[in-house]
């Protein structure tokens, strides 16, 4: 069985957590990793809960299915211990002993950091300044925290392991390719590099190993906080277009541009993917929401996936219609990708 890395294909925001829930209920992983730090927020709609994730992956709807947090990851342990109650995974979560610990220290330092907060528009997580420690050498683990202990392992070792068993196992990546420290809109990025193989390096798999990296773009663009958006829709025209969305994590209103398929290609090529998932296809064809079958589709949205497939040259597999896990059409099997 394969390992399947989930990143994110614009500015984040693009409906992450929607595709990874509905890939643990049809795929029934054995191992899921979450990457990034709690300045990412995934949204999970199933069996009518919403659950707004920021540590804990989304994957988790699965029940069988063993969650880790990498060491290449921020924790913040008051939101991960809110997050393990509220969603009962306490027993089958596990965080990687190397992973970092934001501190509150972490968090004041990032607020009274003006150009983070007024020009780059920081979600003040405290997770800029706890990479800045990471790199000096002097952040605290969280093998060092008593109360993370029932709770550590060793998650290169356990992929790996499950990988040469034969098992699945899914990395989910965080925020998205042109938020990248690295191949982003520097400096209105985030600290960390969010491309595919920078999740692998996290998780600690080597590029041999990874079989699969699904690219997820929303149907539009949007982005939180400061930073170039080609094509800018004027914020009335996007209510109009019913396009408004406010960020998970910070709450603010976010920016909207249309689909960019330069954008889009770039990505690809940033991520090397093997699939494409589109998601809140319903904002723009509101005739075709929670459709769950290809077929069914409306004639003017097949089009319009298809000229964006023929254009990446990579198939669209998974499709959101809507944002409950269930609100899914999956061509996989039809496209060749079944595992």
């Amino acid at each position: 069985m394969p390992l399947a890395i989930v990143v994110g294909g614009f500015f984040g925001d693009e409906g992450k957590g929607k595709v990874c829930s509905y890939l643990a209920l049809a795929d029934k992983p054995s191992i899921a990793v979450r990457c990034g730090s709690i300045n990412a927020g995934h949204t999970v709609v199933y069996g009518g809960r919403v659950w707004k994730l920021r540590l804990v992956p989304s994957f988790f709807v699965n029940k069988s299915t063993r969650l880790m947090i990498a060491a290449g990851a921020l924790i913040r342990p008051d939101v991960f211990f809110k997050e393990v109650g509220e969603t009962g995974v306490r027993g089958r979560i596990f965080v990687d002993r190397n992973a970092g610990v934001i501190e509150e220290r972490h968090v004041e330092a990032e607020r009274a950091d003006s150009f983070l907060s007024k020009d780059v528009g920081s979600t003040l997580q405290g997770v800029g300044y706890a990479m800045v420690d990471r790199v000096l050498r002097r952040l605290r683990l969280a093998k060092e925290f008593d109360a993370l202990r029932e709770y550590l392992t060793d998650v290169a070792l356990e992929v790996n392991e499950a990988l040469d068993r034969g098992e699945l196992v899914y990395i989910e990546g965080v925020q998205g390719t042109f938020l990248s420290l690295y191949h982003g809109t520097y400096p209105y990025v985030t600290s960390r590099d969010t491309t595919a193989s920078a999740f692998a390096s996290e998780v600690g798999v080597g590029p041999k190993r990874v079989d699969h990296v699904i690219v997820v773009f929303k149907s539009y663009v949007t982005r939180v906080g400061g930073g170039p958006l080609e094509g800018e829709l004027p914020p009335e025209e996007a209510e109009k277009l019913g396009l408004v969305e406010v960020a998970t994590v910070t709450g603010r209103r976010r920016r909207v541009a249309p689909f960019n398929i330069e954008l889009a290609r770039r990505a690809v090529m940033l991520n090397s993917a093997t699939q494409v998932a589109i998601t809140r296809l319903d904002a723009l064809f509101p005739q075709d929401k929670c459709v769950r079958e290809w077929s069914k589709l409306s004639r003017d949205a097949r089009n319009w996936l298809e000229n964006i497939e023929n254009s990446l040259k990579v198939p669209i597999t998974v499709i959101s219609t809507g944002e409950d896990v269930t609100c899914t059409i999956d061509r996989r099997k039809e496209l060749g990708f079944g595992w």
